[in-house]
């Protein structure tokens, strides 16, 4: 998970971490554990990100090293 390229995708297209646990329908604690790792975005909530925020390559959002 490359945390800071998400981070960067979140403000390029003005979206907070309050609209993303809105839209994901998570609390910001399960938001925060994802985004840092500790646990793991489920294949539904990644394709909730790549579509709300248009990614063009989630790739490098959700399978960095």
């Amino acid at each position: 998970m490359n945390k800071a390229l998400l981070e960067y995708e979140m403000k390029r297209k003005g979206k907070s971490i309050s609209d993303m646990c809105q839209m994901l329908e998570i609390s910001r604690v399960a938001f925060y554990r994802k985004r840092n790792g500790i646990s793991e975005f489920t294949q539904s909530e990644i394709k909730k990100i790549v579509d709300y925020l248009e990614l063009q390559s989630p790739m490098e959002v959700f399978f960095a090293e």
